[in-house]
């Protein structure tokens, strides 16, 4: 039996990323789509309530030749996930992957990332997961409408780690990867095991006087000093190396010290 992959992002079920990253999965398992039905950058592992929340828009699609269908949940992408393994997949799903993200997912902001909370989502279920990113500029991470870019590179990349944690179980000894491309990714085999930085890569500003009464949305800014990186982490890998960053995850948060 094909293994069975569910499809996700934040960037929204149209979003071409996902798509290339599907196209790869099909190859080489059977594979179901559901991702959020518009765009969720930067909603973590939250579930945010809604009038529509839990809508489910099924549209065709096309892929690889063959004809199957996608859903788009109204929710984040970590409600997407829940949706797709309690009520649409018919059996529990033997990957999860999510992407390819337009924007880094790199250091103590990788809480915020929608794209690795619905990984995180899927291993509450003991579903193992890979996060696919690329990098893009901030205003680019939160359009609507998507940039075109050449994915080729990029999904041998989803080719080479999809067909490595399945055939070994885990990597590093876990299930669950953050990875993150620098620009010109690199050949597959290019990587390094990463752990997770302890500074921030994208950075809110301090508002000027502003009338609180009126919406505002922070403003973002990537931000990061290369001196004080260490030479394992992601940020270092990604963006001075210039190489793939692979991040085993776990989900116990718990401090080292008081583990058992």
């Amino acid at each position: 039996m094909r293994p069975l992959i569910l499809i996700t992002n934040d960037d929204g079920v149209d979003s071409p990323g996902l798509l290339a990253m599907a196209e790869v999965a099909e190859t080489i398992g059977d594979i179901i789509i559901v991702a959020p039905a518009y765009q969720q950058t930067s909603m973590g592992r939250a579930f945010p309530r809604s009038k529509e929340l839990g809508v489910i828009d099924k549209k065709e699609l096309l892929l690889n030749g063959k004809k199957m269908q996608k859903y788009g949940v109204h929710g984040s992408p970590a409600y997407a996930v829940a949706h797709g393994i309690l009520e649409i997949v018919n059996r529990k799903p033997d990957l999860c992957l999510s992407g390819i993200n337009y924007g880094e997912n790199l250091g103590t902001n990788l809480t915020c990332s929608g794209t690795v909370g619905a990984i995180l989502e899927a291993s509450t279920y003991q579903v193992p997961g890979i996060a696919f990113s690329i990098p893009a500029s901030i205003d680019v991470q939160r359009r609507d409408s998507f940039l075109a870019v050449d994915w080729k590179n990029a999904q041998a990349v989803v080719d080479f780690w999809v067909r490595k944690l399945l055939k070994a179980g885990t990597v590093n000894g876990t299930k669950w990867l953050n990875i993150n491309m620098p620009h010109n990714v690199p050949k597959p085999e290019k990587y390094s095991i990463t752990r997770q930085s302890k500074q921030n890569y994208f950075v809110s500003l301090k508002p000027k006087k502003r009338d609180f009464s009126k919406p505002y949305e922070l403003k973002t800014v990537i931000d990061y000093d290369e001196n004080e990186l260490e030479m394992d982490d992601d940020i270092y890998t990604t963006c001075v190396k210039k190489i793939t960053s692979v991040t085993p995850l776990v989900h116990d948060l718990t401090a080292l010290n008081l583990r058992r």
